[in-house]
């Protein structure tokens, strides 16, 4: 028997609404560190070394133990053994623990040849910057693995609020920390002193969640039994996702050693552009993908009992990740200045920083319903116990995604005969098309294996359709407001563009406009 599908739908809006509190958190941050930064040289090495404990932080953090961890986890709490839940919870803490400050330690030593090979464009006093703002990050990535797992108790639990909410404090320590010191630290001392922040935020959020999860885990012991059989499965499970999260941070670390290649401020302005264009894929794409995980997983009945209901929650799940993600990739595409211009053009960041982000923003917006969709479709192969799968196609996007973001960011900005900062552009169009590629793989070897699913041809057309029109209302509204006040051409410019996507969308029958505003009425009633 499956869990009612209207669970799933409830804890999906929990989950969005604690991204959304934290990513509009940390487009503060970015606004923040725009002003302090800008495009600078110590913009580019916080940036660089931002993103190396990090990979520490994914290899280990969520989307792995959401892959491994969730279902095995789940399934026990389902079938209320807290014996075995507890066991296992507290088997695979103390195995991260272990396995995080063994890496810790060993990146903090290594540092130098981390800055080497993933930005070897950075010399001097740039590279030591660099170098100084890893050592002191790599700490806190290892906090950050521990708040991961407090995730994957929670979210079993289905306590999706406080999991996704948490890092709205990681985030308000690194404003903080800006804001005290901006004004008295030249740049170098500030990203210092950032970098501290982020640590000391970083245990926040774990020191946050974790009362709750002791709570909720009641028989949780600590141990390093690999032996029993619910701690292996996790284990095992656990290496095929995290070889496949490795090859896909290891492509986002390709991009940053071909930019740090490229001119002063393309490292930024991909960290820039990222935080944008993840904002909508983690705001629709993840909430629906970690609400639904445990609720797939733990789905029961015979293969095609559950193969029925895997269709259904991934059909309407893909339907409302996409009328999210189509406004989205078109805001971004036609709009993005004036939105890169309200969130991050102040002080050291002007207009034509906020261009030059729109450029890597267009780039990033080919395929950005794809590669939001293929996080639901890698979410249904996990349910299924099948972590291999998603590993193997993981594989293929990165490894194309480097090869056209090489030819992108080099040899054709070369032939065109523009400057090499524009490369940036071209990295992250490669990786978008790795992704749609990825995509139509999973897409194509789940329906082999539980029947059709996906979006059909006419649906998606009306959602394109109503969001070119929002875009032809907000270019209008551009013209004629200007972009001098960047927020105040913001304002005048997307409320027209929503107001006009939701309305075609109305005139064409898009069914998820109805559904939204029945969601909105209903809470109106509630109150």
């Amino acid at each position: 028997m499956t869990p009612p599908s209207r669970q799933p739908r409830a804890a999906a809006v929990l989950v969005a609404a604690g991204i959304l509190l934290s990513r509009i958190a940390g487009l503060v941050r970015q606004r923040v560190f725009a002003h302090y930064f800008g495009s600078s040289d110590a913009a580019d090495a916080f940036s660089a070394a931002f993103r190396i404990p990090n990979f520490l932080q994914n290899l280990f953090g969520e989307g792995v133990l959401s892959a491994s961890f969730i279902p095995v986890y789940a399934r026990l709490v389902a079938e209320g053994d807290e014996e075995e839940a507890g066991r296992v919870a507290g088997a695979i803490a103390s195995i991260l623990f272990v396995v995080a400050s063994v890496l810790v330690l060993g990146g903090v030593l290594a540092t130098p040849w981390l800055i080497d090979a993933i930005a070897p464009g950075f010399t001097g006093e740039k590279r030591d910057l660099a170098i100084r703002l890893v050592e002191i990050l790599f700490p806190g990535a290892g906090l950050l693995v521990l708040s991961a797992w407090c995730l994957g108790i929670l979210n079993s639990h289905r306590r999706f609020f406080l999991s996704y909410i948490s890092p709205v404090i990681w985030n308000a320590a690194m404003i903080g920390t800006m804001v005290a010191f901006g004004k008295g630290l030249g740049r170098a001392q500030l990203a210092e002193a950032l970098a501290w922040g982020s640590v000391a935020g970083s245990g926040l959020q774990f020191a946050v969640q974790l009362p709750v999860v002791v709570r909720l885990a009641t028989r949780l012991r600590f141990s390093l039994d690999l032996r029993a059989a619910n701690v292996w499965t996790v284990v095992r499970n656990f290496g095929p996702v995290f070889v496949g999260r490795g090859v896909v941070q290891i492509s986002g670390y390709v991009d940053t050693l071909f930019a740090s290649l490229l001119q002063t401020g393309a490292v930024a302005g991909l960290l820039y552009a990222q935080t944008l264009y993840l904002l909508p894929v983690s705001l629709f794409g993840m909430s629906v993908s970690a609400a639904e995980l445990p609720a797939m997983s733990s789905a029961t009945g015979s293969d095609d009992e559950v193969a029925e209901f895997l269709r259904k929650r991934l059909d309407a799940g893909l339907r409302q990740i996409a009328f999210f993600i189509v406004p989205s990739a078109m805001a971004f595409f036609a709009l993005g200045d004036v939105i890169a211009g309200a969130l991050y053009q102040s002080g050291e960041f002007g207009r034509d920083d906020a261009v030059y982000v729109w450029a890597i923003l267009a780039g990033g917006t080919i395929g950005l319903l794809s590669i939001t969709q293929a996080r639901l479709y890698a979410s249904a192969f996990y349910a299924l116990r099948d972590t291999r799968t998603p590993l193997v196609f993981a594989i293929v996007h990165v490894a194309l995604s480097a090869l056209l973001g090489w030819f992108f960011a080099f040899p054709v900005t070369a032939a065109l005969g523009i400057a090499p900062r524009w490369g940036a552009a071209g990295l992250t169009a490669a990786a978008r098309i790795g992704g749609v590629v990825e995509f139509f793989l999973l897409r194509r070897a789940l329906n082999r294996r539980i029947g059709p699913t996906g979006i059909g041809f006419d649906s998606l057309a009306r959602l394109w359709a109503s969001a070119a029109a929002g875009a032809a209302l907000g270019w209008a509204a551009k013209t004629v407001v200007g972009t001098q006040r960047p927020i105040l051409t913001a304002i005048v410019v997307l409320v027209p563009y929503g107001l006009g996507y939701i309305g075609v969308a109305t005139v064409l029958g898009v069914p998820e406009v109805r559904s939204a505003f029945g969601r909105l009425r209903r809470l109106r009633i509630g109150r």
